[in-house]
């Protein structure tokens, strides 16, 4: 069996944000392009818009907030889910569930793993 992973699967794709002179925006973003950038799609970025983080395309699914919550926090705490497994007294394939969406935290877990990743278990229940 292979080692529990403790970081994050992540794309192979980053997001910037710049800061700069308005006159130099246009160079900016041609200099970004030619490196394989692009802009976001809704944003536009010559007027400076930008999105919530809720609507942005990782966070689209509401119902999968709360796992991602849970996975940043444990990310966070440095800890497997093994690990958190064992201080919280749930299953492994219960966290990793949670952590996908697929299972539903409930206040009782909510409460078992904010006490273990040191978080309000209010986080993992409102949207």
């Amino acid at each position: 069996m292979s080692e529990p992973m403790k970081k994050l699967h992540t794309d192979d794709q980053v997001s910037l944000t710049i800061a700069g002179p308005k006159a130099m925006l246009g160079a900016a973003l041609e200099a970004m392009r030619k490196l394989g950038f692009e802009t976001v799609d809704g944003i536009n970025a010559k007027s400076g818009d930008s999105i919530p983080w809720r609507e942005s395309r990782r966070f689209s699914d509401p119902a999968k907030l709360p796992g991602q919550i849970l996975a940043g926090a444990r990310y966070r705490e440095d800890l497997t889910q093994e690990e958190l497994s064992e201080r919280t007294g749930i299953p492994r394939r219960h966290i990793s569930e949670m952590e996908n969406g697929r299972r539903p935290i409930g206040k009782a877990n909510a409460r078992k793993l904010a006490a273990a990743l040191n978080i309000d278990p209010r986080r993992f229940l409102s949207i």
